[in-house]
């Protein structure tokens, strides 16, 4: 195709038709627009943005690049969760298996962190022989079986957000919430979605660092997905502080299990819940939030969940015996620095962008896509804001490699929590919800 003229048309800020970005999306796909000619499309497109009927063809058009999965007829509803990424952000872990109890079928295709982001398939890597790489008939077979999977994209599936995303993040395109909206959601369209909750954070370690912004972004992302035809909602929620009591892989993973036992952080909790009461509204299995929450509370309780979650594992190839140990142990890391209070007072801060950092360089996530992680590093036993602590009590727990690289964190951590001598006004978690 020429491709000039559509990139001298966005440039001015015209809008294009849905033959040509649809012929666009098929060709740079298939190898036929150099990276150079598309790096200055993606430029355009984020300085002059795309009318929501141009994002609607472009989502459609790279979802539809490979493979899409088609779930045979079945009475439960197929639904999944989105996250746009946290420091500590582990809530697709218990959630997954938490709906399947509830009726749903799951087939939730995650990805990989990248920043100070978690990534759910780094979290699943650390355990002992799961697998995430599946094909498309296998993802097929466990979630019928099984009423959850979670995994990877398959090769196949949506590769024209696998080559726009490689190109955004090496031309500072990333931002541009058009293509935000088309990338998350051609992959989630791809799922034959009948519901999607998306959990879409701002704040100090968030993609969107304001409300206003993330609310922009849910608002886009929640038309689009009903105006193709699934039901969509969108939670706001707080990235000021890290998710529950842990980042980094394994104790992430722990920590999950802990929600499954119904234990663990009220904040890790209470969103795993209102995830899971909200679709069971857009799904018409709850008239109202108040029983949503109900439904999901009393199925957390009652040992199901978990259950559900040894099942799934089972099916992805892990080692149950080898998960039961490693989850005995207190550390599988080298080596284990606590650190503690200097002062008693009210955690008023836990700067979860400092947090994130942290854990990045204790090598539990990436600088780049190439960085290779370590899955037992990482921080637990945060205090929360809010929390009374006493003096020489326990603000976070480091996991390094080594004594000195764990010291030299728990130092940047004790930087990164305030104390004060009142306690400070805690705000909602989750602020708004947009449907």
């Amino acid at each position: 195709m020429q491709f000039l003229p559509l990139i001298e048309a966005k440039r001015e800020g015209r809008v294009l038709a849905p033959d040509q970005i649809s012929e666009m999306v098929r060709a740079f796909t298939a190898g036929e627009i150099p990276d150079y000619q598309m790096a200055a499309f993606l430029m355009a497109v984020c300085f002059r943005g795309l009318d929501p009927g141009e994002t609607r063809i472009l989502t459609l058009s790279m979802r539809d690049s490979g493979e899409v999965l088609t779930l045979p007829d079945d009475p439960r509803p197929i639904a999944d969760k989105h996250s746009t990424g946290g420091v500590g952000d582990k809530v697709s872990l218990p959630l997954a298996p938490m709906l399947a109890c509830l009726g749903f079928r799951v087939p939730m295709i995650s990805g990989r962190g990248l920043g100070i982001t978690g990534g759910t398939l780094d979290k699943l890597d650390s355990i002992p022989g799961f697998r995430t790489l599946l094909s498309a008939g296998r993802i097929i077979d466990v979630v019928q079986q099984t009423g959850c999977v979670i995994c990877g994209q398959t090769d196949r599936m949506v590769p024209a957000d696998r080559k726009l995303y490689a190109l955004r993040d090496a031309t500072a395109t990333v931002p541009s919430i058009p293509l935000i909206v088309a990338s998350i959601l051609s992959k989630k369209l791809a799922e034959d979605l009948d519901a999607l909750v998306l959990d879409v954070k701002f704040g100090a370690a968030a993609f969107m660092t304001t409300l206003n912004r993330a609310r922009e972004l849910a608002s886009a992302m929640v038309n689009l997905g009903r105006e193709c035809g699934v039901n969509t909602r969108a939670l706001l929620t707080s990235m000021d502080a890290p998710l529950g009591r842990s980042a980094g892989n394994w104790l992430e993973v722990k920590e999950a299990v802990d929600c499954l036992e119904n234990r663990g952080p009220d904040d890790l909790r209470g969103l795993v819940i209102d995830c899971a009461a909200h679709l069971l509204i857009q799904t018409g299995k709850a008239a109202s939030i108040e029983q949503g929450r109900s439904l999901a509370s009393g199925c957390l309780a009652s040992g199901a969940p978990r259950r559900k979650w040894d099942e799934m594992l089972v099916a992805q190839g892990a080692d149950l015996a080898a998960v039961e140990k490693k989850i005995a142990s207190a550390t599988t890391a080298k080596a284990v620095v606590d650190l503690t209070s200097p002062s008693e007072g009210f955690v008023s801060v836990c700067d979860a962008r400092v947090i994130g950092e942290v854990v990045r360089d204790l090598e539990a996530g990436r600088l780049t896509k190439d960085s290779i992680v370590n899955y037992e590093n990482g921080v637990d036993a945060l205090a929360k804001p809010g929390e009374r602590v006493e003096k020489g009590s326990l603000l976070a727990r480091v996991h390094g490699s080594t004594r000195e690289a764990a010291e030299a964190a728990a130092v940047r951590i004790a930087a990164a929590i305030k104390i004060s001598d009142n306690p400070p006004s805690v705000p909602s978690f989750v602020r708004e919800v947009i449907f």
